[in-house]
């Protein structure tokens, strides 16, 4: 594009081509998004080679700690998505009769207090036999699924840790004739394992006291609704909401309001104080982005990638952040709008400078060194030497 064009109309098609390209991103999705896992699996697992090659062991030994680390890590979640799924079917189809129940005098509470009746309507034929059943298959159907793409992303695993072998060369064999580049595509590997190790941690956390408080409680499948609060723990910001929900309706089938009641209470003290007091400090060190892009990163990624962009949301807005930003020195202010730090003496525009350099004229003007050059006097000559200096710049004028 012509630098000559007015700022609204590159922005103008900035926009349109990011519009392009999401839809492109939105259209193959579904082999994306494997992809895009695989990636994050390999870029956390990646630091293990490093102690093993310290060690003596050749490349493809560390290769092979690298895919293996990850094989374990992508079985673990399989193993948990899967229990937790046919669990979750399970429950649904063993306590329909107590949930419609349950239901039916939740509506005619409703009704007593004055609630319209087409909200208890839909409500009830929302809940009927045939449509929970048909959510019990779909989740059920849902886990297959995802099992189903792990198995592309074991695939792609390989292929990734042994390209990450050698790009880990980059530094000795560009030096620095890359290095931005290279810190660039460093920094945004650190947020990323920093942003699963920080979710991690305080999701085991949730998950443990989740899981003992729902057990002391009496509410089925205790193991569920844990697994559930350690998942939802990486989609910022909803997951809290994600993973209250289910053991809620539990609670109110087996023990009505009370319980229900208790459980929510639970998970407010539990999960808020961590979740969301607590962990987004450290995710914000971590990853240096702020809250509301945080948020707005899960609708958005959601909708682009699939329920996937919910897991991977950060890491790619970090990406993009890391692809059109960090790249820009002009970009600083929409990095510090992003929650990055950055340093505001680094914003230096380029075209700026050149056009507010000329207009500086006059003693005094420029570096302390031509300061001091406009104060001396050439001994050879009775006027100061920047005598030719001043007055109007032709090239301003």
């Amino acid at each position: 594009m012509d630098r000559g064009s007015a700022p609204a109309t590159r922005t103008l098609v900035t926009l349109a081509a990011g519009v392009v390209v999401l839809a492109g991103v939105w259209a193959a999705a579904d082999v994306l998004a494997p992809i895009l896992l695989a990636a994050v699996i390999v870029i956390i697992c990646h630091p293990v080679r490093f102690p093993l090659e310290a060690r003596g062991w050749p490349r493809w030994a560390a290769t092979t700690a690298v895919i293996v680390v990850a094989y374990l890590i992508l079985a673990a979640l399989l193993a948990m998505l899967v229990f937790a799924g046919f669990q979750f079917a399970g429950l649904v189809r063993d306590y329909l009769p107590e949930l419609q129940e349950s239901v039916t005098d939740a509506i005619a509470q409703l009704a007593t207090l004055g609630i319209d009746t087409d909200v208890a309507d839909a409500v009830s034929n929302w809940l009927e036999p045939s449509r929970v059943l048909a959510l019990a298959g779909d989740v059920s159907g849902i886990v297959i699924g995802i099992a189903t793409a792990l198995f592309f992303v074991l695939a792609y695993a390989i292929f990734m840790a042994a390209d990450a072998a050698r790009y880990s060369t980059a530094t000795s064999v560009f030096g620095a004739g890359r290095a931005g580049e290279i810190d660039r595509a460093s920094r945004f590997s650190s947020g990323v394992r920093r942003y699963y190790v920080v979710n991690a941690t305080f999701g085991a956390i949730v998950a443990i006291v989740d899981g003992v408080a729902l057990w002391m409680l009496g509410v089925p499948a205790p193991v569920v609704w844990a697994i559930l609060a350690f998942v939802t723990n990486f989609i910022p910001n909803v997951g809290f909401v994600l993973g209250l929900i289910p053991p809620t309706i539990m609670a109110f089938v087996v023990g009505g309001w009370p319980l229900a009641l208790a459980v929510i209470a639970l998970y407010c003290v539990v999960n808020v104080v961590l979740q969301v007091l607590v962990q987004p400090k450290f995710v914000s060190d971590a990853v240096s982005l702020s809250l509301t892009l945080s948020f707005v990163s899960v609708v958005f990624w959601t909708f682009v990638v699939g329920p996937l962009g919910a897991i991977l949301s950060i890491p790619l807005t970090l990406l993009v952040r890391a692809v059109l930003l960090e790249g820009d020195p002009r970009s600083s202010w929409l990095r510090w709008l992003s929650g990055d730090t950055v340093r505001p003496d680094t914003d230096t525009d380029p075209a700026q400078a050149g056009v507010l350099a000329p207009t500086d004229t006059g003693p005094g003007a420029g570096s302390d060194d031509d300061a001091d050059d406009g104060r001396e006097t050439d001994p050879d000559r009775d006027e100061p030497a920047t005598t030719s200096r001043q007055g109007p710049d032709p090239d301003v004028a």
